[in-house]
């Protein structure tokens, strides 16, 4: 029992010491921790400050106090330079304000009364936008000797910076959205770069241009550094890749955080009588769909002061919203987001509300049958794909450009000058397959009465047509009448061929050895049938009370899949599968998906004997048909298919 009593005295002396004696360290941890430099330039009428929580109270008085974010427990020094008006003439000394972070996470400065007061607008360095300043000489960032001496000067404008909003995409991809108010007059997208907060440069290569209102996006890899920091920070958009010229150096952590596309609302479109918002991150699983009663459409950059909607439907990545009143509103476009009313959480956005961008309708006879699909640096396809189904009849083409960065352009310019009817749509926002497809159905409603939803390597043919000539007529002459709005056709995929490149003659030419059995299928859809949900899987829609589908025979229609080309093509699928659902082919799970190659598993390497497999039975009536409607004899007196002029 005393022996009891005397452990437990003991215990707690050593507690109440290593108590005492960590106060009292603490205590005197900032005095003993002061550099030199600071040391020297103290007096009574410049005292030194501590703030014990640098996240509370950023600014103090007119000095901008810049919470370092160190990796190890050190302590850096960061000196912060105004700049005078033009007319001033002060001394260096007399107008910086010395900034210093303790290593208990304190912040210890000397304040020097500025000449002007030194704003900044939103996050300090991810748009490097200041205010409050005369038209004054820009100048940029200079390291002093010490290596963990920072001497940062803020200009009134950074020039090589451009306001941006960033999101990380996948494959280690960030996209930097650029307002056209914050860009700049060069039509030259080949010269920008990202900066991250690593220091570090990454080349931004331009993708396109975001519509209503219009945004310029650039996509940037993240280094390999950048991708072992937590969290990520959205990078600055430079059009200088030196960055001694951009030195932001370890202020750069003071930029947000990068959006995340897997949670985040992206498009927006106003209809007749509602707005429909397109947003990722809350119908995460096919089939799953939480109820609308559980969010609001907010109108607004925040949940205070903007305006809120009911949500009449939530299916998918599609959510509808009443349409607000917006008679309080002054700017326009205005920012427009999905609040979780459980946890009163607004998902970050990207989309634009703009009352006037309307569902445009045809001014003269809309076409009967369109054609809409997903494409993805297919320029090689394009033109064989085009006029094919322009022969059969399909009006109208509408392509929704994933990022590609081929020759897409050219190719659609050059059938456009040829007479074809082709709409390109900037589609940037990856595995959004369905999402576009309704978003397709809204738009060209207006436009079109029928569409069909093919891939760019897929064509639909009859057996009837074995002993027609071509004509605009042939694929109209199926569609049905009322009540049937839609039709369902099956699907036959074509292997390799013992093709080891892509066929100078095209697929149709090129691969004619198939899987014996049809394989999943296809639709050609009434737009006025769509059911209010625009709910689709993969390449079929829910139709309207009163309207159903007709599953077309093999013999009367079909679609060639050429799904398994050559393997220069065929690799290409690997990169990303565009469907929401659809697990990307890299990821080991869900191998026994009917979207997979099967026994392939999930890396893009060769099988042996790849041209020989998935042939079973010889299908040569398409290429027969499309060597009698399209061959040709050139000058040269050789035989080409039409679309290899």
């Amino acid at each position: 029992m005393k022996m009891a009593l005397n452990i437990r005295t003991g215990f707690l002396y050593v507690s109440f010491s290593i108590l005492f004696f960590s106060s009292l360290y603490h205590l005197l941890l900032p005095i003993n921790s002061i550099s030199p430099n600071l040391l020297r330039r103290s007096s009574p009428s410049n005292p030194h400050f501590y703030i014990p929580n640098p996240h509370l109270q950023p600014y103090v008085d007119n000095n901008l106090v810049t919470n370092e974010q160190e990796q190890d427990a050190t302590t850096t020094i960061a000196t912060v330079t105004t700049q005078p008006p033009c007319h001033q003439q002060i001394t260096q000394e007399e107008s910086k304000n010395s900034v210093r972070i303790n290593a208990d996470r304190t912040i210890e400065f000397e304040p020097q009364i500025p000449h002007n007061r030194i704003e900044i607008e939103g996050t300090v360095l991810s748009n490097a936008t200041i205010t409050g300043q005369a038209d004054c000489e820009n100048f940029v960032s200079e390291a002093i000797d010490d290596s963990r001496n920072y001497s940062v000067c803020v200009s009134p404008k950074v020039e090589s910076s451009i306001t941006s909003v960033s999101v990380l995409f996948p494959s280690w991809e960030a996209v930097v959205i650029v307002s056209s108010e914050n860009g700049d007059d060069d039509k030259n997208y080949t010269s920008y770069f990202c900066l991250f907060d690593t220091n570090e440069i990454s080349p931004a290569r331009f993708s396109g241009t975001l519509p209503d209102p219009d945004r310029k996006t650039f996509t940037c890899e993240l280094p390999k550094r950048v991708r072992r920091r937590l969290p990520f920070r959205q990078p600055v958009l430079t059009k200088t890749p030196d960055q001694d010229e951009v030195k932001y150096d370890r202020l750069l952590s003071h930029s947000p955080e990068l959006l995340r596309w897997n949670f985040i609302v992206y498009d927006v479109i106003e209809t007749e009588n509602d707005v429909v918002l397109l947003s990722k991150g809350i119908n995460k699983r096919q089939g799953i769909n939480r109820s609308p009663t559980e969010f609001k459409c907010v109108f607004g950059d925040d949940v205070v002061d903007g305006v809120r909607t009911s949500v009449t439907s939530s299916l998918q990545e599609v959510f509808r919203c009443q349409r607000p009143d917006l008679t309080a509103f002054s700017q326009n476009p205005i920012k427009t987001s999905l609040l979780i009313l459980q946890t009163n959480q607004l998902l970050p956005s990207i989309a634009y509300y703009t009352p006037q961008r309307k569902i445009a309708t045809s001014s003269g006879a809309k076409p009967l049958l369109c054609a809409c699909t997903m494409v993805y640096n297919v320029a090689k396809f394009l033109k064989e794909w085009v006029i094919y189904h322009s022969k059969i009849g399909v009006d109208k083409f509408i392509f929704y450009d994933n990022g590609s960065d081929d020759d897409l352009g050219k190719v659609v310019n050059l059938l456009k000058s040829r007479g074809y009817d082709i709409e390109t749509r900037f589609w940037l926002w990856p595995k959004t397959q369905e999402a576009g497809f309704s978003h397709a159905a809204l738009l060209a409603k207006g436009s079109c009465h029928w569409m069909m939803y093919i891939d760019i390597d897929e064509f639909v043919y009859s057996p009837l047509w074995a002993s027609s000539q071509p004509s605009k007529l042939l694929l109209p002459s199926l569609l049905p009448t009322y009540p049937h709005g839609q039709l369902i056709i099956k699907c036959y995929e074509f292997g390799p061929s013992n093709q080891v490149k892509h066929p100078s003659m095209g697929v149709t030419q090129g691969y004619n050895c198939r899987k014996e059995t049809e394989n999943r299928h296809k639709s050609i859809v009434l737009l006025d049938a769509i059911h209010e949900s625009l709910l689709n899987v993969i390449h079929h829609f829910k139709l309207k009370d009163g309207y159903k589908s007709k599953k077309m025979g093999l013999e009367t229609m079909v679609v060639n899949h050429y799904k398994f080309q050559a393997w220069p093509e065929f690799k290409a699928k690997f990169r990303r599968r565009v469907s929401a659902y659809v697990v990307d082919w890299t990821r080991s799970v869900n191998l026994q998906s009917n979207d997979r190659t099967p026994g392939l598993g999930y890396r893009a390497v060769e099988p042996e004997g790849w041209v020989e497999m998935f042939c079973e039975v010889y299908d040569n009536r398409l290429k027969d048909l499309t060597s009698r409607w399209f061959m040709m004899v050139d000058e040269r007196s050789e035989f080409r298919m039409a679309w290899q002029i």
